[in-house]
C-alpha cells in the first residue's frame, strides 16, 4: 500500500489462482503494481509528481492566529513609534545628499622653458615636501645663456667706470679753464691799468703816442684772452655734461644687460623643476627623455593633507543650510567608519551659472528643473593627516540643521568642531 492524501490504500496484485502471495507495499519503498489496463488507470507524470511530495510527511507547530496577528501589530507599533521619536528628536533636522565628493586644491606642475627632461628622480604616488625635486631639464644652453649674459654685465660696468674716470678728468679740465680765466682777468686789469697811466701821461705830453698805442693793444688783447677763457671753461664744462650723460646711458645699459643677465640666471634655475607644495606626486605626463614646451603638463601634486568635501545640495535644502552646523560624513570606501565635519561656506551661485555654457531660461518653452549649489565641508585636521580620504571619492552627507546646534557645539573651527578619527582607520601606505 501507499500513502495518497494522508490515507493508506492497499493494492492487491491480481490473483494468480488459488492461495497467492499477497506483498504488502510501504512508502519508503514503494513500487507501483504491475500495470493493467483492466485493473489501474494511467496516471500521468505531473500527478505522480504531486502524489510523491504529498507523501512527505510535514509536521509543523500550530500557531494560533490571533496571537500571530497581535504579535506583528505589537512590533510594526513599537517599531513605528521608535522611527517617530528618532525623527521628531533628530530626523527632521537632517538634510542629506549623496551627490558629494572628496575634493583638494590639486597642483598642476607645469616647465616654465622648453628642453628635454633629463631626469624624474620621484615615483609615481609619493609624498614629497615643497622644495622637493620633482624633474630636472637639460641645462646646457641656459647654463651657457646665463654666462654670456654676465660676461655681458661685466665688459659694460667697465664702460661705466671709464666713462667715470673720463668724466673725473673733464672735471678737473673745467678747473683748469677756469684758473685760466682768473689769470686772463687779471692780466686784462693790468693792462687796462697801463692803458688810464698811458692816457694820462698822453694828455700832459709826458708820453709818445706809440706808447698809448701799445697800452691800448694789450688792454685789446687781455680782454679778447678773458673771452677765450671763457670759451674754454664752457666747452670744458660741455664736454663734462656729455660725459656724465654717456655714463648714464652706460649705466641703463649695465641695468638692461643685468635685467638680461636675471632672466638668463631665472630660466636656468627653472630646468630644476621643485614641488611648491606638500603633496602625492601623480599624475605624470612625461618621461625622462621627453622635449617638453612652456606651459606643458608634467605631473600633479595632490595635498592630502588639505582634503575638504564639496556636497551639492538641491536648492530646496539650503532654506536650513549654514555655516557651521555638523555634518555626519559616510564614506562609500569606509563604510565601517563615521566621521564628522562641519559646514565651512555656500556656494554664491548654482554650477549652471559657473559651466562653460550658462543655460538661458528666456525662450519660449521652459521646463523647471531644481538646480543643485556646491555647500563646502571641511573635516578635522586630524582626519585629513591620516591620508586616508582621496579626491573624487564619493560620500554621503547630512547636515544637522537643528536650530543652536552650531553654538551649542560651539564650531569655531573644523579642528575643535571634529572629533578626532578612530584609532582603528586604516594608515597612509604612503607616509
Amino acid at each position: 500500500m501507499y500513502r495518497e492524501k494522508n490515507k493508506d490504500v492497499e493494492y492487491r496484485e491480481p490473483s494468480q489462482g488459488p492461495g497467492a502471495r499477497r506483498t504488502p507495499k510501504f512508502a519508503h519503498d514503494f513500487r507501483a503494481p504491475p500495470a493493467r489496463d483492466d485493473a489501474v488507470p494511467k496516471v500521468s507524470l505531473r500527478e505522480k509528481a504531486v502524489s510523491l511530495w504529498r507523501r512527505i510527511p510535514l509536521r509543523l507547530p500550530a500557531l494560533n492566529r490571533r496571537t500571530a496577528i497581535a504579535t506583528a501589530v505589537v512590533v510594526a507599533l513599537g517599531a513605528g513609534a521608535i522611527g517617530g521619536v528618532y525623527w521628531w528628536v533628530s530626523g527632521r533636522y537632517m538634510v542629506s545628499t549623496d551627490d558629494a565628493y572628496v575634493r583638494a586644491h590639486n597642483t598642476t606642475l607645469a616647465s616654465k622653458i622648453s628642453g628635454y627632461v633629463a631626469s624624474i628622480p620621484i615615483e609615481d604616488n609619493t609624498q614629497v615636501r615643497a622644495g622637493d625635486v620633482i624633474a630636472t631639464i637639460d641645462d646646457g644652453d641656459y647654463r651657457l645663456a646665463a654666462d654670456a649674459a654676465r660676461e655681458k654685465v661685466a665688459t659694460q660696468q667697465v664702460t661705466v667706470d671709464r666713462i667715470g674716470r673720463q668724466a673725473i678728468a673733464q672735471a678737473a679740465n673745467v678747473e683748469e679753464a677756469k684758473a685760466q680765466m682768473i689769470s686772463a682777468q687779471a692780466a686784462a686789469t693790468r693792462t687796462q691799468l697801463e692803458l688810464l697811466r698811458q692816457q694820462a701821461l698822453a694828455v700832459q705830453k709826458f708820453a709818445s703816442e706809440q706808447t698809448l698805442e701799445q697800452a691800448q693793444a694789450g688792454r685789446d688783447q687781455a680782454a679778447a684772452g678773458v673771452q677765450s677763457a671763457q670759451a674754454v671753461i664752457d666747452a670744458a664744462a660741455a664736454n663734462l655734461d656729455v660725459l656724465k650723460a654717456q655714463q648714464q646711458e652706460a649705466a641703463r645699459t649695465l641695468d638692461e644687460l643685468r635685467t638680461a643677465q636675471a632672466k638668463a640666471e631665472r630660466d636656468l634655475s627653472f630646468t630644476v623643476i621643485r614641488a611648491p607644495v606638500d603633496g602625492v606626486f601623480s599624475n605624470r605626463a612625461v618621461q625622462t627623455g621627453d622635449y617638453v614646451q612652456t606651459g606643458q603638463h608634467v605631473a600633479s601634486l595632490v595635498p592630502l593633507g588639505g582634503i575638504y568635501i564639496e556636497a551639492n545640495f538641491k536648492e530646496t535644502q539650503l532654506g536650513r543650510i549654514r555655516p557651521g552646523q555638523p555634518v555626519s560624513i559616510s564614506v562609500d570606501a569606509l563604510p565601517e567608519h563615521a566621521l564628522k565635519g562641519i559646514v565651512a561656506s555656500l556656494s554664491p551661485a548654482s554650477g549652471a551659472v559657473f559651466s562653460l555654457l550658462p543655460p538661458d531660461n528666456a525662450t519660449g518653452n521652459f521646463t523647471k528643473i531644481v538646480q543643485r549649489l556646491p555647500v563646502r565641508i571641511e573635516v578635522a585636521t586630524a582626519v585629513a593627516a591620516r591620508r586616508v580620504l582621496r579626491p573624487g571619492m564619493s560620500v554621503t552627507v547630512s547636515v544637522n540643521t537643528e536650530p543652536g546646534s552650531a553654538a551649542t557645539a560651539g564650531l569655531t573651527s573644523a579642528a575643535e568642531a571634529v572629533p578626532e578619527l578612530r584609532q582603528d582607520l586604516p594608515q597612509d601606505s604612503h607616509k
